[in-house]
């Protein structure tokens, strides 16, 4: 009897279309996903000057519609979704009763009774699953729709350019106009998206959600239509590094189970004011009384090399935390990463070493974002 346990990555409807490009692939979640097709740096180069265009069909999507669809989500996530207007997205986490992470997501507001909850690509059967226990007893409906819906985004400052060259009539307007952390229904390239001024770059861009069908035929559009633009095709590599210039946290470096929302800094997003008993609420109650240990903080290198995750961090020769996620700034030139350091050594301007394999080189504590865009 064989006792091979390995499992065939999961390959997005637009697969072939990255083959077609030159791709290398990764196995990201589950997942064979491009993760660049010839330079990462210069398809993080597109995204900051002109746009690149992104598969995030690996990503989650589960619906949750019902009379108590807004109660039942205060009552599953940490965030108020009941406050949110209808066209809207916010991001929030879902924990564990520990207080832990579970995921960060994000959740849009498509009708009175309507929501759906966008989790990361390796936590998506994880969110479904939670959110589908969770809503024993509340008149909701949840149905996890990943399986069948693509994602394709748009980022960088010649999105918006390139998308109303593919709609018409009041889509122009709507594509123009739509605010950062909004959603509506348009038509482009004569296909049905939701589409989301959303986005995981630090810059300006589109996330469009639609069928699976549909999506060699979408991608095909946007390429063609942004080439005088710059538009690139861009992969996993060009993401993450641009996720880091903008400081964004990404599941499984910055945040975990074992890690809370006020320990990321993400304490803001957390709701006290609701009245719905989330999972998580009374453990996060007492954190936020007691404090942090450790606080989630950005360091720019003052030399030549960079921190990577699992490094240490030291004071005087002492480890005082750790990195999760750093490399080369492509946009700053020079090192950047994110790290949990003890709270005491939080503050913007504290020096600090990296333990980069028996060497330290000297990091300094600054503010995030590390890069922010021009608007």
């Amino acid at each position: 009897m064989s006792t091979d346990t390995t499992t065939t990555p999961k390959q997005t409807p637009l697969h072939g279309e990255h083959e077609a490009l030159g791709a290398n692939f990764t196995d990201f979640g589950g997942w064979d996903m491009p993760l660049k097709y010839r330079s990462e740096l210069a398809e993080h180069q597109a995204v900051r000057e002109a746009a690149g265009l992104f598969d995030l069909s690996h990503m989650g999507e589960v619906r949750v519609e019902g009379p108590e669809a807004a109660k039942f989500l205060n009552s599953a996530l940490a965030g108020n979704i009941a406050i949110m207007k209808i066209g809207k997205a916010k991001y929030s986490v879902i924990c564990n009763a520990e207080g832990g992470i579970i995921d960060d997501l994000i959740t849009y507001r498509r009708a009175e009774d309507t929501f759906l909850v966008v989790p990361n690509a390796g936590n998506a059967d994880v969110v479904a699953a939670a959110l589908a226990e969770r809503a024993a007893g509340f008149d909701v409906t949840v149905t996890d729709e990943s399986a069948d819906t693509a994602l394709i985004a748009i980022q960088g400052p010649a999105a918006a350019g390139i998308l109303t060259g593919l709609v018409t009539g009041t889509d122009v307007q709507t594509v123009n106009e739509m605010k950062y952390y909004a959603a509506d229904d348009v038509t482009v390239a004569g296909i049905n998206v939701m589409l989301a001024r959303t986005g995981y770059t630090g810059e300006d861009g589109f996330e469009l959600y639609l069928p699976n069908a549909e999506a060699v035929a979408l991608w095909k559009a946007l390429l063609e239509a942004g080439t005088e633009a710059g538009l690139t095709p861009a992969g996993l590599a060009s993401r993450d590094s641009l996720r880091l210039e903008a400081g964004m946290p990404l599941y499984g470096n910055e945040l975990s189970t074992d890690i809370t929302p006020f320990d990321a800094g993400l304490g803001p997003i957390v709701s006290f004011k609701k009245e719905e008993d989330f999972l998580g609420r009374s453990a996060l109650e007492a954190k936020k009384a007691e404090g942090v240990a450790r606080k989630l903080v950005g360091l720019k290198g003052l030399g030549r090399r960079a921190g990577r995750s699992h490094y240490a961090v030291m004071k005087d020769g002492n480890v005082v935390g750790e990195v999760t996620s750093g490399q080369p700034s492509p946009t700053l030139g020079y090192p950047i990463a994110l790290a949990y350091v003890d709270v005491e050594l939080a503050e913007v301007g504290t020096a600090l070493d990296v333990d980069l394999r028996g060497k330290p080189q000297p990091f300094e504590v600054v503010a995030l974002p590390f890069y922010a865009r021009q608007k």
